[in-house]
């Protein structure tokens, strides 16, 4: 029996849930996927900068998680896509929201930035 879901307590297991979807990969990746079904090597072109390692390693935990589900193709040469499951599916229309946000607030963030310049207390300006 589980309990609920805590995210406040440090011991708590969802924190590890937190982890996994609040990193920038993982929404990169859910956004990607809204498209319908995606290959690895398409996924590594629209994620700049994600390695191989790490993309693989993230849609496996975002298929450990429900989030996301592998499609093995029997063919000759083997080619395997990923999709969105219906939980990954809600999950990744509230990353399309924090991904569309980012891109809105992205101008004023950077002027706040530069602004404050390097090593300045965001907390004292």
């Amino acid at each position: 029996m589980f309990h609920p879901a805590d995210p406040y307590n440090m011991n708590c297991p969802s924190r590890d849930l937190l982890d996994l979807i609040g990193g920038k990969w993982a929404i990169l990746i859910l956004c990607c996927l809204q498209q319908g079904p995606v290959r690895t090597g398409a996924l590594m072109r629209q994620v700049g900068g994600i390695s191989q390692k790490m993309l693989t390693q993230t849609l496996r935990d975002l298929e450990q998680a429900g989030f996301v589900e592998r499609i093995s193709h029997p063919e000759v040469p083997p080619r395997v896509e990923y999709r969105l499951t219906d939980l990954g599916r809600s999950l990744s229309d509230l990353a399309r929201t924090i991904e569309q946000w980012v891109v809105a607030h992205y101008p004023v963030i950077m002027g706040r930035r530069e602004r404050h310049g390097p090593g300045v207390d965001p907390a004292e300006g």
